[in-house]
């Protein structure tokens, strides 16, 4: 979730600008004003903050390479360059500027995305070498994407049209499309997929209709009704961590988890009951009806909600087992992390359990005090145009500062780069061995 003028709009918290989940959902990465913060969410009753980051104000973009210390972060005052850190170290690992705003990044143990209006770089996250641009992609004003978790796929999925929800999924790894999906008769709003990357789950502008596909083949496998209420916006949609429950938020009260159960018609003729009987009825009348009728009672309703206290408010949402149970997150520019308990046997309203703040009371007095007593603020600098980004004179190439650029690409290597990180071999980030997760590290 990315929402750079959250703090705005009526009930987000001063300090707010966006929110994002790691990869396994044990972790919460916060956006802010001065900078950002990690969060550890591997227990219910409490939120450990595990790292906050002061390198760099107003926070649009931040994301952490599961338990690693890597984290990848990209400022309101800089949003044509992206920096990677390694947050336990200090230090910086490396940085990238590109020839438009970054709107998004993704990254999976193999390769790091990076998402602009029309463009996508995808680099090599073991050394950050430039890999692939992929130039000229239809109009993505919000940077909608999604990169599978599953390294040995990295399976990247994107709009494919401006104007329709056609879905391209391009191998990252390969380099090379795999599919088209023609999803949505609308323009896509949100994309997901589930951890081995063989489910993608999808949703379009209206809202109404989220639909999962097949990987790599593209074929659809379910088809749930959000509601019937138009021009919903969907803010995310996240699988658990066993592809059988999807949940669904929006910038309404209610978040949405579905159940993914293929339905077994031999049971109902074993055992004939009057709703099976109606049921067959229904569907039998079905082919008889025009498409979207059909299509209504052909899809799935939700298996469990949640009744949010909020309206209108940008969250997030992500399903876990936190301490043996299954959970649902959601995190909310409201400045709050909620978690709520699902029953996977029947479902139904989902209990909310606990509540933490991802501000204390002190920073929000704070935050009170500029605002009465706001400073000038100095002028950003001019940022290049892609043809001055492109043009930049040849100079020889060094082996740490120059690694992975590419002028055709647009992508610029910063200067500013550790040499110890690039020694002879991988990023080495040696703690809780979470990276890289194959072969072997040169120190």
């Amino acid at each position: 979730m990315e929402s750079q003028d959250a703090s705005d709009e009526p009930g987000v918290h001063r300090g707010f600008i966006c929110a994002s989940f790691n990869q396994d959902t044990t972790s919460l990465s916060v956006g802010t004003k001065t900078g950002y913060r990690l969060f550890s969410v591997t227990a219910v009753d409490k939120l450990d903050c595990i790292h906050e980051g002061v390198e760099c104000p107003d926070v649009y973009i931040v994301e952490r390479l599961f338990s690693s210390s890597l984290v990848v972060v990209v400022s309101l005052s800089m949003p044509r360059r992206m920096n990677v850190y390694h947050f336990k170290k200090g230090t910086e690992i490396c940085n990238y500027s590109y020839s438009n705003n970054i709107l998004s990044v993704r990254l999976n143990r193999q390769r790091l995305v990076v998402c602009l209006e029309e463009s996508i770089y995808i680099h090599n996250i073991k050394d950050m070498k430039l890999l692939k641009t992929l130039l000229n992609t239809p109009t993505n004003p919000s940077g909608l994407c999604a990169l599978s978790v599953n390294h040995s796929n990295s399976y990247l999925a994107y709009p494919g049209s401006a104007t329709i929800g056609e879905i391209t999924v391009y191998d990252a790894n390969s380099l090379s499309t795999v599919t088209l999906i023609q999803a949505h008769d609308s323009p896509l709003a949100a994309l997901t997929f589930n951890s081995s990357g063989t489910k993608l789950a999808s949703a379009s502008e209206k809202g109404t209709v989220i639909r999962v596909f097949s990987i790599p083949e593209g074929q659809r496998l379910f088809e749930f009704r959000r509601g019937m209420k138009r021009y919903v916006s969907i803010s995310s949609l996240s699988f658990s961590a066993d592809a059988q429950f999807l949940c669904a938020s929006s910038n309404t009260e209610t978040v949405h988890i579905f159940k993914l159960e293929q339905h077994s018609p031999s049971r109902e003729e074993e055992s004939p009951t009057w709703s099976a009987y109606v049921g067959k009825m229904f569907t039998a009348a079905s082919t008889y009806l025009p498409a979207q009728v059909s299509d209504m009672m052909h899809q799935d309703r939700a298996f469990a909600t949640v009744r949010l206290n909020m309206f209108g408010l940008k969250n997030i949402c992500a399903l876990a087992t936190i301490q043996k149970l299954p959970r649902l997150l959601v995190a909310s520019s409201d400045g709050y992390l909620y978690i709520y308990n699902v029953d996977p046997q029947d479902g139904g309203e989902c209990v909310l359990v606990q509540k933490h703040r991802l501000f204390d009371f002190s920073e929000e007095q704070v935050e009170q005090k500029e605002e009465e007593n706001p400073e000038d603020v100095p002028p950003q600098p001019a940022s290049q145009s892609y043809a001055a980004t492109v043009a930049l004179p040849s100079t020889p190439p060094s082996s740490t500062t120059l690694m992975g650029y590419s002028e055709d690409g647009g992508a610029q290597k910063g200067e500013v780069i550790p040499e110890h990180e690039f020694a002879e071999g991988p990023v080495c980030l040696d703690d809780e061995n979470e990276f890289p997760p194959v072969g072997n590290q040169s120190n």
